[in-house]
């Protein structure tokens, strides 16, 4: 017979070896990792854990989702709303490979994710079983950290350094493989004791004085120092740590769009998103600053423009926590390694304080310039269809700024992403790096379980939106409350922006029709409607807030509406178009 939670829950020194299943053993450590919900799907591979499962619904809350991708998006939402890392289950075969997008998705969104799939009997590995495939070799190039356990000995220490990989350092995705055998293989479970360190793993680099010493010193003689923030800032829990930064340097400050929150958006400093689509200020003036202080972000693509045309007159400075990231895309002249936690106190303690109003004020010259030419129409059109930006602004009026809002990937995630206002961190979840259509739906159903006690909003593309439709089935049978805001412009709308701009209006396949979203929201008992007259915009979205469970509001908005600004493909960020 095997032990109960509570006589295994004792502390490991006071406790005698106690024989239980694989498959215990795994859901004993995970409650005291603290976790408290599980996303997945079961099959065969995968049964014994599901069976050991059935005797903890009281401490573990399982949602089963439609798709495994369905359920790893949710676990990237509960991780990225709640701080801690989220937990998938799936089994074999196509269960784990139909996890690979979303670990890929994590690993370059640096998402703490636990994923267990399931494997075939340990004798059976390598002899194309029912349902094997060889998912450690699929998946290590799209995780931090993957093991295949055969023998259920190994499971308290392998989920033990499973965690703190998972959420240590740069954080990442970790699949752990178990095979049927060590899930059903009872064993001596003498406790399980989190892990806090592992020989020749160094999450954080050692701090090094003298470069942060160097830093202040080139941020000291800066005339048009510019600061670039991205998410290691949320991610290393550092937010008052930067707010501090920002008042003694008087230093202006742009996002990348998954570091976002970190700091109000009203902020005097806050001057905008970076980036293809971010404001014309932060991307000309980028070319013009004197020193360059990217905190926790990578130098993406997407934020650089042409690297050969990028800042090339400034003195960066790179503080992040991953050395792999310094001088990997921008070269440095003063690389600061470490937890910006950490380095970003001891750099304020040596800067001087300093307000550089003019060069500030510089920004928000080209703040108006950019409000005038297309924010304002954007914002508060007058006439004709409805835009995508008008209804940002009305629901950003309605929630105040204190919602969590979830965006798909395309035009609607741009526009999100750009006027959206946020008053909390960890407020913006997004697909950043990978750019995964379908991650909204599913994303907000973990973020809302993540953050129970706050608004979640998914802002989705019709086209996004019918790849996990199917995670509808898992609002109804969980109950999470969450708003969905269709953006519904019938078209493949990022996509068919390209084509116009740049394959002469050649629009191939990107005109996309839809259910009637409203029906089949009804089909799964959730409620909703459909707006076409900017006059019902509010209220709609009112009713939508209001309503005390899961809605879908649905807004048809203009067909072929551009997002600007934009910087063209091969061109530098000073090469910027409003239009």
């Amino acid at each position: 017979m095997e032990a109960t939670q509570q006589e295994v829950l004792t502390a490991p020194e006071e406790q005698q070896a106690i024989e239980l299943s694989g498959s215990a053993a795994l859901l004993e450590a995970l409650i005291i990792e603290g976790v408290s919900t599980i996303f997945g799907y079961p099959g065969g591979a995968i049964m014994p854990i599901y069976d050991a499962l059935y005797d903890y619904k009281e401490k573990l809350n399982h949602i089963l989702v439609r798709h495994e991708q369905g359920g790893i998006h949710a676990g990237q939402g509960y991780a990225r709303s709640s701080g801690k890392v989220g937990v998938v289950f799936a089994t074999s075969g196509p269960g784990a490979t139909n996890l690979v997008t979303g670990l890929a998705d994590a690993q370059i969104d640096s998402t703490p994710l636990v994923c267990i799939t399931g494997q075939v009997f340990a004798h059976l590995l390598g002899t194309d079983a029912f349902q094997e495939t060889d998912v450690i070799n699929i998946t290590t190039p799209v995780t931090k950290w993957n093991y295949q356990i055969t023998d259920a000995t190994e499971i308290p220490e392998v989920i033990a350094k499973a965690f703190y990989i998972a959420r240590s350092g740069r954080p990442g995705p970790v699949l752990i493989d178990i095979t049927k055998n060590a899930q059903i293989q009872k064993f001596a479970f003498k406790g399980y004791t989190p892990c806090h360190h592992i020989r020749s793993y160094r999450p954080k680099p050692i701090i090094r004085p003298k470069f942060i010493e160097q830093a202040a010193q080139v941020i000291n003689e800066a005339k048009k120092p510019f600061i670039l923030w991205g998410q290691g800032v949320i991610l290393g829990k550092a937010e008052k740590e930067f707010t501090a930064f920002l008042k003694k340097s008087g230093i202006p400050a742009a996002w990348t769009i998954m570091g976002v929150g970190a700091i109000p958006t009203d902020h005097p400093q806050n001057v905008g998103m970076l980036g293809m689509h971010g404001n014309y200020g932060p991307n000309v003036l980028t070319n013009e600053c004197d020193v360059l202080i990217a905190i926790g972000m990578r130098f993406d693509d997407r934020v650089t423009g042409r690297l050969d045309k990028y800042a090339k007159q400034a003195k960066v400075i790179h503080l992040d926590i991953d050395p792999a990231e310094i001088d990997k895309n921008v070269q440095t002249h003063v690389a600061v390694w470490g937890d910006c936690k950490e380095t970003l106190p001891l750099l304020t303690q040596l800067i001087e304080e300093k307000q550089h109003t003019e060069w500030l004020e510089k920004f928000n010259d080209y703040a108006r310039q950019e409000n005038e030419a297309l924010i304002d129409a954007e914002l508060h059109p007058q006439t004709g269809e409805m835009t995508m930006g008008e209804v940002i602004d009305q629901l950003n009026q309605l929630t105040d700024g204190d919602a969590i809002v979830v965006t798909d990937v395309g035009q609607h995630q741009m526009v999100g992403c750009r006027y959206a206002k946020f008053n909390h961190t960890r407020s913006n979840i997004t697909s950043g790096g990978l750019g995964t259509m379908g991650f909204a739906l599913p994303a907000a159903i973990g973020a809302k379980f993540g953050a129970q006690q706050r608004t979640v909003v998914a802002v989705i593309g019709d086209g996004g939106f019918q790849m996990t439709i199917q995670e509808l089935g898992t609002i109804m049978q969980s109950g999470v409350d969450v708003k969905i805001l269709i953006l519904n412009n019938r078209f493949l709308g990022m996509v068919r922006q390209w084509q116009e701009l740049f394959n002469e209006r050649r629009y191939s396949f990107v005109d996309i029709q839809s259910p009637d979203f409203v029906q089949v929201a009804k089909g799964y008992g959730i409620a909703g409607k459909t707006v076409t007259e900017r006059e019902d915009l509010q209220s709609s979205l009112k009713e939508m807030l209001s309503n005390p469970g899961s809605f879908l509001l649905e807004v048809m908005v203009t067909k072929e509406n551009n997002v600007f600004p934009m910087v063209p493909q091969g061109c530098s960020v000073s090469e910027i178009r409003l239009k």
